[in-house]
């Protein structure tokens, strides 16, 4: 027996989804979704847990008027300017940490079909995301102070192998849930990840009422009682990545860079405890062939691998950590995070391998859920599969706010309810195979809001950056002011014209350094809808084709030293 519910309304979201719920009232296990009235295959299925209903409902009569017409949310999502497009995108995400947390002990889920699982590393990004959300008023300080209370208790009590937690965690026993079959023990990248969260929300509480000096002082208990001398065996310049009571060091991976996990160092030498010499960030973290310093379309890359690998090495450690105006013996961080994101960008409009979708607004490679399993997505790497996940884009907003944001305009207008959903953007997906996940996860949704915010105001990053132990790791790390905007500024593309734009379908390309030698044309959706093949000058007249429409488009010119995109504007002819 199963009873339709049609036009239900939940006032959590300003801009809220509309669907239709069929749902088993013998045995009520899971609540299944319909993009549209009487469709045959269900979108989304989700497990009922704990009497949580999560999904998100719109009333279907239209604000102006009273003949029932439907709203469309995706379109009035598209109407929004860019800030208020972004603050909708982290009120939707916001649901993941908050409306859907783990009851019992307040921390985030792995993914939206874990039940009792909780991460600990996304738990961090969790504990930031409250901090989000009580700054832009999705909910109160005192209710994110009682979160956050609730979240500390637990992990006081939680397993804890020399003050560093598992990777996963039973959300209601605080006992560790094996990541794999050695790893039943600590994991110091997730618990570096958890404790930059935690500082953060030590300084963003900082009234002199009882609680939150109370909140203070827990936060710093758990944070010193890591012992990250244990995870260098007690003398080696490098820490590894797991201890097990069980197995030991068995698993014994090293960590070093450049990856996700330069927080952990961070956080090690910043320990007013169990402070890790500050010779390890170059013995340790930055010890296999950490630089780069070579160009990859046109970007330069000052560590790490050959067109970067995946973007989320441009996020876990700075959500917290400001990159900005400073740099240490190897890198500014922010220029990196820039250009590291570029280059992620170039490969997908480059497009080699000749995927669907792929183009100047649809772009993003990191690791996501995909139509074969789980990969961590990156140019020029077998993994790059066609997976487009949105979590790569947005986490960039700092970095390429202008791309970012496209970005995210283009899913919604051309992918709608097939990439976003009751809490945001879906995990990925992937156009060349029809593919399409119905799945969210922590580590992709905290970057999301996190990240965001950080664009719009620098919160977390303000916040993390007001601890004194992260100063005075800083200064013992080596890193100092770094004002240049070498890295941002001086590029070719800057030195490249195109005009008259906007242009009536004539128009001029001019780069004095060297020629052209190759044009592609896309238009907003990312259909490549021109080509151009040049041999000669410098200077090139362009005649757009006479059958396109009005509208903006996005012009890629590259030759064997450059790759350079352009937006141009289609005016009536």
């Amino acid at each position: 027996m199963s009873l339709q519910i049609v036009n239900i309304v939940e006032d959590h979201s300003a801009i809220s989804m509309i669907y239709w719920v069929t749902i088993n009232l013998f045995i009520l296990l899971s609540i299944r979704v319909f993009t549209t009235p009487g469709n045959s295959r269900s979108k989304h299925v989700y497990p009922y847990i704990c009497g949580l209903f999560f999904l998100t409902f719109a009333n279907p009569v239209s604000n102006g008027g009273s003949n029932g017409t439907v709203v469309d949310p995706i379109d009035e999502l598209l109407q929004l300017d860019d800030d208020q497009l972004l603050e909708e995108i982290q009120r939707a995400t916001f649901k993941y940490f908050w409306d859907f947390a783990h009851p019992a002990s307040g921390m985030a889920r792995e993914r939206n079909t874990s039940g009792d699982l909780v991460t600990s590393g996304g738990s961090g990004f969790g504990v930031m995301a409250i901090l989000v959300g009580i700054h832009r008023n999705f909910i109160t300080r005192e209710e994110g102070l009682a979160r956050l209370q609730k979240i500390v208790g637990f992990l006081a009590s939680a397993d804890r192998f020399h003050g560093a937690w598992s990777h996963w965690i039973n959300g209601n026993s605080g006992k560790v849930i094996p990541f794999s079959a050695r790893d039943d023990g600590g994991d110091l990248v997730e618990t570096a990840f958890l404790l930059q969260g935690l500082l953060t929300a030590r300084a963003f509480f900082d009234g002199d009422n009882t609680e939150e000096t109370l909140l203070r002082e827990n936060i710093t208990d758990l944070w010193e009682e890591v012992d990250w001398n244990w995870y260098r065996k007690q003398v080696n310049q490098v820490l590894t990545w797991h201890w097990s009571p069980n197995y030991g060091f068995d698993i014994n991976l090293p960590i070093r860079g450049w990856n996700e996990t330069m927080i952990t160092y961070v956080l090690g030498i910043a320990s007013p405890t169990h402070t890790l010499p500050s010779s390890m960030y170059d013995k340790g973290w930055a010890s296999n062939n950490y630089e780069n310093n070579r160009t990859f379309y046109g970007y330069k890359l000052e560590v790490g691998n050959d067109t970067g690998g995946p973007l989320f090495f441009t996020h876990y450690s700075f959500l917290g950590f400001d990159p900005r105006n400073k740099r240490d013996d190897y890198a500014n961080y922010f220029f990196q995070g820039r250009n590291q994101t570029l280059v992620n960008r170039a490969w997908c409009m480059d497009n080699p391998k000749g995927f669907t979708g792929y183009g100047p607004n649809c772009w993003g490679l990191t690791a996501s859920d995909d139509p074969q399993g789980y990969k961590a997505h990156a140019p020029n790497s077998g993994a790059d599969n066609g997976t487009i996940t949105p979590s790569a884009a947005l986490g960039s907003t700092p970095y390429t706010p202008e791309e970012s944001i496209g970005a995210a305009r283009h899913f919604l207008d051309t992918y709608r309810e097939e990439v976003w959903g009751p809490m945001g953007f879906y995990d990925a997906f992937n156009p060349s195979q029809n593919w399409y996940a119905d799945s969210y996860l922590a580590i992709d949704q905290g970057p999301i809001i996190c990240m965001i915010e950080n664009h719009r105001s620098g919160l977390l990053w303000d916040y993390f950056m007001r601890n004194p132990e992260i100063n005075n790791a800083m200064e013992k790390i080596g890193f100092r002011t770094d004002s240049s905007l070498t890295a941002v500024h001086d590029r070719v593309e800057d030195q490249l014209k195109v005009y008259p734009n906007p242009t009536s379908g004539d128009f001029t390309i001019d780069y004095s350094n060297q020629a052209p030698e190759h044009l592609k044309v896309f238009d907003r959706s990312g259909k490549e809808v021109m080509m151009e093949a040049f041999n000669g000058p410098s200077h090139i007249n362009v005649s757009l084709n006479r059958e396109l429409k009005e509208g903006i488009y996005y012009l890629v010119i590259k030759n064997s030293g450059f790759f350079i995109t352009k937006k141009l504007m289609l005016s009536p002819r």
